[in-house]
């Protein structure tokens, strides 16, 4: 019994030693690498506050069409791409606009209307976007551009055009605003001089020999000395339809 006794005592003062030898390292470590220990925190401090700030996304911005970027139609197939996120908003005001030019004795303007309304149909119905009618209207307000930009004011959103007007306006009025024809020019495809590509001559340039051809995204190519290549293009389909019209 005594035996078990010192063992016990013996083995308490052994532990009590070595948690005191090995607090003694461990503070003496801690202050030899206090530099390090604090830059370590200090990162995962950053770390953690960086990561918490990438997850606090804000929700994207409403887009408001304008009549003529409907018109235009453009904007279906920027749409099919996914580029441009948040709710597409119709304002009321700007589907009466359609309305009355669908409705225009003029056959030009008519057809404009009705290819404008088509565009909205297939937004609203082909596309995985989120489409809202907004009844909003500002009664004191008569123009439909300046009812654009109030709306955009109200809704924190952004309109989407292709009139240079409106653009200009905007921006005055520091409202964001899209513009698909300056997208348009952004996305061109960059050709340096001296690069060789294949195109089609369909018609007379301005100055003379000059010939006039288009690229797939529609910019025009005017090519020196150009007449002659449309010339010999012309010739090569006489003599092809010629030769068809033999065999028939």
């Amino acid at each position: 019994m005594q035996t078990n006794s010192v063992l016990s005592v013996i083995g308490s003062v052994l532990s009590l030693i070595v948690n005191i030898v090995f607090g003694t390292l461990g503070v003496n470590v801690a202050i030899k690498k206090k530099d390090e220990l604090s830059n370590v925190f200090t990162f995962m401090k950053k770390f953690t506050k960086d990561k918490k700030h990438k997850i606090d996304i804000k929700p994207s911005q409403p887009k408001i069409l304008d009549t003529s970027v409907i018109i235009d139609g453009r904007i279906l197939d920027i749409l099919k791409t996914g580029f441009i996120e948040g709710t597409i908003v119709i304002p009321q005001f700007v589907l009466e606009e359609l309305r009355h030019i669908a409705d225009s004795s003029d056959n030009l303007k008519r057809a404009r209307g009705r290819r404008g309304l088509d565009i909205l149909n297939e937004i609203q119905k082909e596309l995985p976007v989120n489409v809202e009618i907004c009844d909003r209207d500002f009664p004191n307000v008569a123009e439909v551009d300046s009812k654009l930009l109030k709306l955009a004011e109200t809704l924190g959103g952004k309109v989407i055009t292709n009139d240079f007007n409106l653009n200009k306006v905007a921006e005055f009025q520091g409202v964001p605003v899209l513009n698909i024809n300056e997208l348009a020019n952004a996305v061109k495809p960059v050709v340096i001089p001296g690069e060789e590509m294949n195109i089609h001559i369909i018609k007379d340039g301005k100055e003379s020999g000059q010939g006039v051809a288009y690229l797939d995204d529609g910019t025009m190519i005017v090519v020196e000395g150009g007449k002659n290549m449309l010339e010999k293009l012309l010739m090569l389909l006489l003599q092809v339809s010629f030769k068809q019209q033999q065999e028939e």
